[in-house]
């Protein structure tokens, strides 16, 4: 779960042209964190970084039942 997350961060962050470092340096956290979060490869890490991180590129944390089919906005967005 934390990996497709942290896809979709990157994903938006490299949509908006912001690199880690400027990220990094605004929500006063280490590059290698935003990298780690992106990779999937994070140990562990407070909720809270992630909202940061999430409310810094306008995206929204949904959570629903494990293997549910998503919903029509999601197909939607797809497109």
């Amino acid at each position: 779960m934390l990996f497709s997350i942290g896809e979709e961060i990157k994903k938006e962050r490299k949509r908006r042209k912001i690199s880690q470092e400027k990220m990094a340096r605004e929500l006063v956290m280490s590059r290698s964190t935003i990298s780690q979060i992106e990779s999937g490869t994070v140990q562990e890490i407070g909720i809270r970084k992630v909202i940061r991180i999430l409310e810094y590129l306008n995206l929204e944390l949904r959570v629903r039942p494990e293997g549910a089919p998503p919903t029509l906005d999601e197909l939607r967005g797809e497109k």
